[in-house]
């Protein structure tokens, strides 16, 4: 028979495992196929890959670059 402590211990693994879950997968998928930063479209391999992308290969590339150089 469980105890308290055992049905606290199965409650709050079942909580983890949930929170696990969703932070795995993109909350809100992006469907726009155009790059917010230059406008062109974002190819369909990289939207299949990265349904969440925002932005084309290139110009995430620069993002990143920026990024690195702002450290």
């Amino acid at each position: 028979m469980a105890d308290n402590a055992d049905i606290a211990n199965e409650l709050m693994e079942r909580r983890l495992e949930g929170a696990l879950a969703s932070r795995l997968t993109p909350q809100v998928p992006v469907n726009d196929p155009w790059c917010e930063d230059c406008g062109d479209e974002i190819p369909a391999p990289r939207r299949q890959a990265a349904p969440w992308a925002t932005t084309c290969i290139e110009c995430q590339g620069i993002r990143e670059r920026r990024g690195r150089h702002a450290r």
